[in-house]
């Protein structure tokens, strides 16, 4: 069939000369959804294309740079495994909303929720009586061969049978208008918070056009999905424990999985954080282990138990299965719901439609062939180039191939296959998708595109998210569109008739809360992780106003005489950032030092690694950390990144860049003091920063006075500028610079926020406020220990810690640092073997809430 393209009218709409839409056309091979086959603009396109023609091409380049500043600052990622951008690859999102009329959305929704009965139906007999086996309206081959047929979940007790809670499809456009299902999705649908957070961003940056477009609202839908959650606990109906099992930071939706847990208000948790006592679910937390109701998964079902599904899983919880087996925690989706995901079930729906519903299928499958039909297979087989061809049980959408791209000995071998397993194949017919406008950054063109809507179960039925997750790929041939390649998402307007009323999440109630303040119901592992980010930020901040020092005096802007510090400064860089330091065979030793201390990515300590590795930890806790934050670190690694693509150590630019790394980072740490409860999780970020600014402290003063090299004065002005303390050595003491007034200042002096002792003071006061063992009045190890180092301190005489040996050396001193340089990594790991790792207090716990019961 041969192709016209249509140049759209301008009478439809459009303006005349050089518009926005002048490289757009119309294809006849290929539905479009803004413009007719004439060339004429759809009704539903009438306020959109004028408005876009209105911004022209340098208006909507603002709006989707903008956009693309959102989405940057907001870190919204989406993994792609092999991508060069790493594992943290920005979310990419087209500038041109996807416009549907309200009409033709209800139509679908209706469509959608039947097929969201009708699977849940199919998957309750499968796992439940197997009544359409018995009638042969199933094939047991496309049952019992199937992977994702979980034996052991047959017969688990699922609440009001429902055993999809959230369920995807993919839909496509045929070319006559028609809407396709191309794939379904029950496992643990993904796309939802992506879904939100493009309509978050694109209804800011087209703020006007979404108002007056009457656009439908999401917050229903994520209303539902927590009422259903919340009806699904077995205990603790009034307020039960959800939390949402992430496979980790490592999966593509990570940055999902944690938006919506803040946005739903559920704790994230990967496995590990998990455990099953007396069959029933715990989440690990600094106060001990808390019965968990109910689990949002977005783990796959094999992953879920190592103990009786996928032995080699390290993702899930040993136990899992055999507490949902004994009805104390529920999951959502029910476990064993993937194997709905298998394309040959598809030609089968409209059969098990009417048998089950006594209803027509509404919505139609892109046409499908299963080999394991006499007839299917020989039509499969003569007419494989015309055909997507592919597995029943793939395990990876890319093992979808195209016939007509196969050579006739690929052919020939696939045709062996399907003859020796007919039964685990399937093919559909090669599909057109349809077009929609799509901005490549000069002009709109038409690009191909699938959505993905969402639907969640409800007490009485189903209801349907209002649009869904685009995406779209210039590709003209592709038997999938996902988001691994170059491909764009979209939001998705549904509109209305009527005008849109502003819904929020939060449920308004007669009934009196009861009050509640901060406790120690927190996972384990992100007080973990904010005890580590904290400190990162420390130990960054802490090398950067050290290189700041050494900068300076490189730069001649030190007092007379302080270049003669920099040998001592470059030994202690080396001592106490362990790899840094030392260039071998350099020319100009300083500057370079300087410049692999903060650039070098081989080494863990260098700046930029610091910041990699803060912000890494953020991404970890990003549920419990303010977007302000993210924008703070994200900026910091993107100023370092650019610094080190030079290459070159300009004094004047690095000065600078140091000098606004210090500000950035103490608004970083400003977040931490001033907008966080003073909660665990402040207690832990602030716990990091503390242990790292005395242990750093500790080292750079050891190395730098126990054996003294060059000028003494000038290596105590730069000990005291490294410490933030110059100004108040200088009201106390003027310009003259003694060893005990600068020790005396830099670790005794507990009013002084960069001493020693006041980091030592705070540690004392952390671990006295973490939870305790009551069965046990005596002091925790932990409590042991800070008391030991403040006393330590407080009983030390600065005077003769400063006093210098026939050796040369102030032995009192190294004496001194050596103590606290053993005691305070010593507190770091008594914390984190107590608190964080739960190696002590996990069976007395458990045993404990088994004794109080619910």
């Amino acid at each position: 069939m041969t192709t016209q393209d249509t140049r759209p009218h301008a009478s439809g709409g459009m303006s005349n000369g050089q518009g926005l839409f002048d490289a757009y056309t119309v294809s006849d091979r290929a539905y479009d959804e803004a413009f007719t086959a004439t060339g004429k603009r759809r009704p539903h396109w009438d306020a959109v294309v004028p408005f876009l023609e209105t911004l022209g091409s340098n208006g909507l380049a603002r709006s989707w740079e903008q956009a693309r500043r959102m989405i940057h600052e907001n870190g919204v990622t989406f993994n792609v495994y092999g991508d060069p951008q790493g594992m943290d690859r920005p979310w990419e999102l087209d500038a041109i909303p996807w416009v549907l009329p309200e009409a033709e959305w209800q139509h679908l929704e209706a469509a959608l929720e039947q097929r969201a009965r009708l699977l849940n139906a199919i998957l309750a007999d499968v796992y439940g009586s197997q009544t359409l086996l018995e009638q042969g309206m199933l094939p047991p081959e496309l049952v019992f061969a199937h992977p994702g047929f979980l034996r052991p979940c047959h017969g688990l007790p699922v609440p009001n049978n429902c055993y999809l809670h959230v369920y995807a499809v993919d839909l496509g456009r045929a070319p006559d208008g028609r809407w396709w299902v191309l794939a379904d999705r029950t496992q643990s649908p993904a796309g939802a918070g992506y879904a939100l957070e493009n309509r978050l961003i694109l209804s800011s940056v087209l703020s006007d056009l979404f108002r007056d477009c009457q656009v439908q609202r999401f917050a229903p839908f994520f209303i539902a999905l927590r009422q259903t959650l919340m009806a699904l606990a077995p205990r603790h109906r009034d307020n039960p424990r959800i939390v949402l099992l992430t496979p980790g930071p490592s999966d593509e939706s990570y940055f999902e999985h944690a938006y919506l847990a803040r946005y739903l208000g559920y704790t994230l948790v990967e496995g590990a954080d998990l455990t099953v006592r007396d069959q029933t679910v715990f989440l690990k937390t600094l106060a001990g282990l808390q019965p968990v109701d109910v689990i949002l998964r977005r783990l796959d079902d094999a992953f879920c138990d190592p103990l009786e599904l996928d032995q080699e899983s390290i993702l899930g919880t040993a136990g899992l299965l055999q507490a949902v087996r004994a009805g104390n925690v529920v999951m959502a989706n029910a476990l064993g719901s993937g194997w709905l995901e298998n394309p040959a079930l598809m030609p089968l729906l409209p059969a098990l439609s009417r048998h089950i519903l006594g209803e027509e299928l509404a919505l139609p499958s892109v046409h499908t062939w299963w080999c394991g039909h006499d007839a299917d297979r020989e039509y499969v087989l003569s007419h494989m180039e015309d055909l997507i061809l592919a597995p029943c049980m793939p395990t990876n959408p890319r093992e979808v191939v195209f016939g007509v791209r196969l050579s006739a000995a690929e052919r020939g071998q696939l045709r062996q296959h399907i003859q020796a397993r007919p039964y685990a194949y399937t093919a559909q017919a090669r599909v057109t998708l349809s077009r929609l406008p799509a901005w490549d950054s000069e002009s709109v063109r038409p690009q191909r595109t699938v959505l993905r809507a969402y639907v969640v179960a409800t007490g009485d039925g189903y209801t349907v998210m209002p649009g869904g997750l685009a995406r779209v790929t210039p590709a003209n041939e592709q038997p999938f569109v996902s988001m691994q390649g170059d491909n764009r998402s979209k939001d998705t307007w549904v509109l209305s008739t009527s005008p849109t009323e502003m819904i929020t999440l939060l449920p308004s109630s007669d009934q009196p809360l009861a009050l509640r303040r901060s406790g120690y119901e927190f996972p384990s592992r992100a007080a973990d992780n904010l005890f580590w980010m904290g400190r990162y930020a420390e130990r960054t901040e802490g090398l950067v106003r050290f290189l700041r020092a050494v900068m300076l005096r490189l730069a001649g802007e030190a007092k007379p005489g302080g270049i003669e510090a920099l040998p001592a400064l470059l030994k202690a860089l080396a001592a106490t950032w362990e790899g840094l330091g030392m260039v071998e065979g350099s020319n100009d030793l300083y500057e370079d030092a300087v410049l692999a201390a903060m650039c070098d990515m081989d080494s863990p300590n260098s700046v930029r690694a610091s910041l990699q590795s803060l912000r890494r930890g953020l991404a970890l806790v990003r549920d419990y950390m303010t977007l302000e934050a993210w924008h703070i670190v994200s900026q910091l690694e993107e100023n370092f990144t650019r610094f080190s693509i030079s290459g070159q150590l300009h004094v004047g630019e690095t000065l600078e860049l140091l000098h606004q790394t210090i500000m950035t980072l103490s608004a970083f740490n400003g977040l931490g003091s001033e907008n966080m409860i003073r909660g665990p999780e402040w207690r832990f970020l602030d716990m990091g920063r503390r242990i790292e600014r005395a242990t750093h402290s500790t080292s750079l003063l050891r190395s730098a006075l126990v054996e003294i090299e060059g000028p003494e004065s000038a290596v105590l002005e730069a000990l005291l500028e490294i410490g933030d303390s110059s100004i108040t050595y200088r009201t106390r003491y003027l310009t003259r610079l003694q060893c005990g007034a600068v020790l005396d200042l830099l670790i005794a002096d507990d009013t002084n926020p960069r001493a020693v002792l006041y980091q030592l003071n705070a540690l004392a006061d952390h671990v006295e406020n973490l939870p305790q063992d009551q069965s046990k009045p005596e002091l925790s190890p932990a409590q042991r220990l800070a008391i030991a180092m403040r006393t330590h301190v407080r009983l030390a005489i600065m005077d003769d810690l400063a006093q210098i040996a026939r050796s040369g050396k102030r032995l009192h001193l190294d004496k001194f640092l050596s103590q606290l340089s053993q005691d305070l990594p010593a507190l770091s790991n008594t914390i984190t073997h107590h608190y964080l790792s739960h190696a002590e207090s996990t069976r007395h716990l458990s045993r404990q809430w088994s004794r109080t019961g619910s």
